[in-house]
């Protein structure tokens, strides 16, 4: 079991926010971190993997977050869901969030469970006046609950709705005004969904309010042929970064996550993509711990 260092060592935070680029925390780099305690100004725990965390993960959970502000991102409050909300699975979420003092509560726009079950995937959903509608009411809840603003994520999708009527830049913005909900901007899944569905990721980027954007996400995606698939195993891509730059010129100040879930490469690899996030903004946030 990893030794960790002495709590002398461990960065000064303040878990009000978050700035800079932040990387996923990941259970086979958690040693490494205790160990080392490198220089990231925040981690984001994927939320469904440490609900009611104990034993030794328990413990691991409780030393990272004495030392780096955490944010936490799930795929299982089924915001766009008609089923009822699950308070029990909400409670759970509130009981991390308080744990670790949570900077940021995220999930995603789409629905996740059907007749109860949880799909484990994200469905793609119609962006309609009668979703919104449905969609604010149901995050008033959560957030209500939680006592927590919560951010919205883009989703990649290989099928569209054909019912849509909105853009979904225009969803969104219209979901963050009427709900005071935040935006959790996916660099990675515009571009896979301008590959997949044909949609503009600079219309996007365009259309997007910068005062409701509070987080960026940059992935890997991986080249199926006749799609791309959200595989979270790779580095950035150019286009995507590409497209992070022009993201970057709009929401100067908004953090940026780097995500990576699976084929886990060493953590050193994660620091350079966190290295390259940072050549894309001078600014004094980039660099910053605390707010």
């Amino acid at each position: 079991m990893t030794q960790p260092l002495s709590k002398a060592h461990a960065p000064e935070i303040n878990r009000g926010s978050v700035r800079g680029v932040g990387l996923g925390l990941r259970s086979p780099h958690i040693e490494y971190i205790l160990k080392h305690n490198p220089n990231v100004p925040w981690f984001e725990l994927l939320t469904d993997n440490w609900l009611d965390a104990a034993g030794i993960d328990g413990f691991l959970l409780d030393e990272v977050s004495e030392r780096y502000p955490l944010t936490l991102h799930g795929v299982c409050m089924n915001v766009g869901g008609t089923q009822p909300l699950n308070f029990n699975y909400l409670g759970a979420v509130k009981r991390l969030a308080k744990r670790c003092n949570i900077a940021m509560v995220s999930d995603h726009l789409a629905f996740s469970a059907v007749d109860g079950k949880q799909l484990h995937g994200l469905g793609p959903m119609p962006l309609t006046g009668e979703s919104l509608a449905h969609c604010i009411q149901r995050i008033n809840t959560i957030q209500d609950f939680l006592g927590h603003t919560i951010s919205i994520e883009n989703i990649s999708a290989y099928v569209a709705c054909a019912q849509s009527s909105l853009s979904e830049a225009s969803f969104m913005n219209e979901l963050a005004d009427a709900s005071g909900c935040k935006i959790l901007l996916d660099v990675n899944n515009l571009h896979v969904n301008q590959v997949n569905l044909g949609v503009s990721a600079v219309d996007f980027i365009h259309q997007i309010n910068p005062e409701n954007v509070s987080e960026i996400h940059l992935g890997g995606y991986t080249d199926k042929g006749d799609f791309l698939l959200d595989a979270h195993n790779n580095p950035v891509s150019n286009p995507v970064w590409a497209l992070y730059e022009k993201a970057m010129k709009k929401f100067q100040h908004v953090p940026t996550l780097i995500e990576w879930d699976n084929d886990l490469p060493e953590f050193e690899t994660l620091m350079k993509e966190k290295q390259k996030a940072m050549s894309f903004s001078t600014t004094e946030s980039n660099h910053a711990i605390i707010a």
